[in-house]
């Protein structure tokens, strides 16, 4: 919870995955609309602000923003300006819950007889990408009566119509203000349709917004076009006249402005509570690459590559028309998530980093194009999105699109294996958009290997063979590149030694830890591909080149505490074509920019990803867990009082965290790779979940703890995390921690399911996610001595043949429903897998219960 300064720098976002977004603050305000189809930060409609009237008995009446009261500081120019009325009074106070998708607000005031509170939200439900991606937010205001007599309650929203050119957007604003507001009533949904007919039809801008309700028994519903027209500040004090007089609108303006207001008026019981609900919605069809920031072919920046959601509806009122019909199922859905993520009996700090970064989905980060396809910047800068292209080494890093939302999953999939790769396998590492004219310049030795790994991933959680079989020549080609002359490993060792551009923006000459592990867990991945789709030839190959580099790694690169890199310098016509980009060493033979014997945060980072896919070690584990324990003792600053940074700052003063890159332990280069010195949450989220893998529980759970200390509303953001941007792509990688310590896998190959968390579970509750459902696992004491655990469905489907639960013993109990279950008994240390003779389908509200004896 969150309250007092801690609410400054809330902006929590409403809307739909892929779809944009709107900031909720933590004193309730709205902020950060960036609903135009690329980043927008820190613009808000000049009023867009709800507003409560109350008066109980024959008291007098009191008025007051809606919102809490305004922090410091207070000066600007012209003070705090006139923007939505920071002179208005407002609430004492306020206290801030965020659950993402849910954020809760409870108001206090000292001068008003009634308590008030508010939820906020998008509908959020994993797997389904399309209910989950309206452009649709739900402020639902909850007025609790303490007085002793009934209170009459109004609440008003107010709205500036933002459907025009904004100012400081980088175009001038129209010359004829056009924008047109109005009243609708369609069965019981009534508001008001903001849109401007006089933007041409092709303008990123031309679209819609609407402020509605429904209507229901017992509430008045009153409303303006436009508050009063007048000069100076004539307008919002004839709005405030009328309103703070009768808490409601009464008869409409002769004249009129462009803010629009929705009204809601009833009488409240004492001791009774009625809930006043809103819905905003959005609508922007017109997408082009110059707008959002995408780069695109040459002469196809202005192609308008659309919205997904815009394919559905006509308008807002058409989006807010399919939310209201639908809000009790959609908001159920989203609940139940919510619920089951709330209520998993893991470290808060691992849940809350794993919901916080949720939100990144429906930021600008994020979008679907007209055809349905997903797309991603790395970030966001303040007014476009930053670092173009669903950029493979970054997106790498994430899981939360895998578990949580296959289809953007496979979309990404879909582009990488796609058109951005040439007909030789090298996969250039951006897209550009619209996909199918031209190719970015280079591959990314990292981007590739991982983006092999993510498609087993996708196979492997799913059990699509249909998928996996069209896939597979496209990974065959795409790990062959790596052979090729010139390339990565030319020589066919199983170890780049070739000219390896990575995430961190410059090429790495030579054997390095960070590439290698990458192309290490893509030999295993195609290993287990190949076996399974029957070229079992194919999959020794991949076996013997894995095996011969896994020992090479162990023997040249393990210094006694951790992996470094052996720098090889190169002739430039030593390098084969398209693996340089111009931001790395002019000087290929004696390369700088590189990370020599430094401890690497993500040195291991193709084991990271290597455990969330079950592929087993890819070096010695006992080399892993010195290597993480160097991560302990060299780049985890318990403050970093006294780390020296030039380079961009995430985290400093009295803040702990992991750094990239520690020289202490050995000489540094003069000139090191880019990005050394700093922290980004993201490369430190997949290092904690290496840990949790690798039994080191306590340090990675603490690690995760220290990246959300930091972002506490005072400091921060704490649905934002940045790195080149905000709302960064690879910080989504937080999901993997609660992966690892769930337990919980899916192999829809060989349809079995493990659920053995790796942290004390006599008494465990937990989330699970699939590439096919979700649902929730449970273990907990009989009375009688014994366990009983229960696998249940939420959304989606599971279907296997195995179950690996911790239980020792000979007998068990095995039932779905009313119906028991024919089963084997398979012990494994001091588990057991329980194995049914045909396969085992769950549904939504199926489960599977097993109780064993002690």
């Amino acid at each position: 919870m969150f309250h007092g300064s801690a609410l400054k720098m809330i902006s929590f976002p409403l809307g739909g995955v892929a779809a944009g977004s709107i900031g909720l603050g933590g004193r309730g305000q709205l902020r950060d609309w960036e609903i135009f189809n690329r980043a927008n930060k820190g613009f808000s409609p000049a009023y867009a602000f709800p507003a409560i009237w109350v008066q109980a008995g024959s008291e007098k009446p009191v008025a007051k923003v809606l919102e809490a009261r305004i922090l410091p500081p207070y000066e600007g120019w012209e003070g705090l300006g006139s923007n939505n009325a920071p002179g208005l009074s407002r609430l004492d106070s306020a206290a801030f819950t965020g659950e993402y998708p849910l954020a809760h607000i409870d108001f206090q005031d000292s001068s008003l007889p009634v308590t008030i509170s508010l939820e906020a939200f998008s509908p959020f439900i994993p797997h389904d990408p399309d209910d989950s991606g309206l452009p649709f937010a739900v402020l639902r205001y909850r007025v609790t009566n303490r007085a002793s007599s009934a209170a009459k309650v109004g609440i008003v929203f107010s709205l500036e119509n933002p459907v025009q050119r904004q100012s400081g957007a980088g175009v001038s604003r129209q010359e004829k203000d056009e924008r047109r507001n109005r009243y609708k009533t369609e069965g019981s949904l009534v508001g008001l349709l903001l849109d401007n007919p006089g933007l041409q039809a092709e303008d990123p801008l031309c679209g819609s917004v609407a402020l509605t309700t429904v209507a229901v028994d017992g509430v008045r519903v009153s409303h303006w076009e436009g508050w009063p027209k007048g000069r100076w500040w004539n307008s919002p004090l004839l709005f405030w006249d009328a309103f703070s007089a009768a808490g409601e609108l009464g008869p409409a303006p002769a004249q009129q402005s462009t803010v629009a207001a929705l009204c809601q008026q009833r009488t409240i019981a004492a001791g009774a509570s009625a809930d006043f609900t809103f819905f905003l919605s959005w609508h922007f069809a017109n997408r082009t690459p110059n707008w959002c920031g995408w780069e695109a072919p040459e002469g196809k920046g202005d192609t308008n590559i659309g919205n997904f959601y815009a394919t559905r509806f006509s308008d807002a009122w058409g989006v807010a028309r399919y939310a209201a019909a639908n809000l009790k199922q959609l908001e159920e859905r989203t609940r139940l998530f919510a619920q089951a993520l709330r209520e998993s009996t893991l470290p808060d700090v691992v849940k809350e980093a794993a919901s916080a970064n949720l939100s990144t989905l429906a930021s600008t980060t994020c979008f679907r194009t007209a055809d349905g396809e997903f797309h991603g910047f790395e970030g966001n800068f303040d007014s476009s999105g930053c670092c173009f292209g669903n950029c493979t080494h970054v997106w790498n890093y994430e899981t939360t699109t895998t578990f949580l939302f296959p289809s953007f999953a496979r979309s990404l999939r879909k582009s990488a294996f796609g058109y951005s790769m040439d007909n030789q396998g090298g996969m250039r590492y951006r897209q550009l958009l619209p996909d199918g004219y031209a190719r970015y310049s280079t591959a990314a030795a990292d981007g590739q290997m991982g983006q092999i790994v993510h498609a087993y991933l996708d196979w492997k959680i799913s059990g699509d063979d249909d998928w996996a079989r069209a896939m597979w020549p496209k990974i065959q080609k795409a790990i062959a590149f790596a052979w090729e002359a010139g390339g990565w490993d030319p020589e066919k060792r199983g170890v780049l030694t070739g000219v390896q551009h990575n995430t961190y923006d410059v090429e790495f000459y030579g054997p390095n830890p960070m590439c290698g592990t990458w192309y290490l867990a893509a030999l295993r991945a195609c290993e287990e591909m190949a076996r399974a789709l029957g070229d079992d030839v194919g999959a020794s190959q991949y076996r013997m080149l894995f095996e011969q580099g896994s020992r090479w790694f162990d023997a040249n690169l393990f210094n006694g505490d951790y992996f470094i890199q052996q720098v090889i310098g190169r002739r430039p016509d030593e390098i084969a074509p398209h693996l340089r980009e111009g931001m790395g060493s002019d000087n290929p033979e004696h390369p700088e920019y590189q990370v020599g014997e430094g401890c690497l945060i993500d040195q291991l980072i193709g084991q990271y990803l290597a455990d969330v896919a079950g592929l087993g070690p890819l070096v010695s584990p006992d080399h892993v867990r010195l290597t993480l324990a160097s991560l302990l003792r060299y780049n985890y600053k318990h403050n970093l009082e006294g780390h020296n940074n030039v380079e961009r700052t995430f985290a400093l003063n009295d803040e702990a965290a992991l750094v990239i890159c520690d020289y202490a332990a050995g000489p540094r280069p003069r000139i090191p790779f880019p990005y050394f010195q700093e922290v980004m949450t993201g490369f430190e989220y997949s290092a904690t979940a290496l840990m949790i893998y690798s039994g080191m529980v306590g340090e990675g759970v603490e690690c995760v703890g220290n990246i959300r200390s930091r972002y506490d509303g005072i400091k921060r953001n704490p649905w934002d995390e940045a790195e080149c941007g905000h709302h960064y792509a690879r910080a989504m990688a937080a999901w993997s921690s609660l992966v690892g310590l769930s337990g919980f896998s899916y192999d829809g190959i060989g349809k079995a399911v493990v659920a053995v968390p790796r942290i004390a579970h006599r008494r465990f509750h937990c989330l699970w996610a699939s590439g096919t459902g979700w649902g929730t696992f449970t273990y907990e004491p009989l009375a009688a001595g014994g366990t009983r655990f229960s696998l249940r469905v939420l959304f989606g489907d599971l279907k296997f043949r195995a179950c690996e639960i911790t239980f020792s013993g000979f007998s068990a109990v095995v039932q779905s429903g009313n119906t028991r279950l024919s089963h084997t008994l398979e012990a494994k240390g001091n588990r057991t897998v329980v194995r049914f003779p045909h396969l085992i389908e769950l549904r939504p509200g199926n489960s599977l219960v097993v109780e064993t004896e002690s």
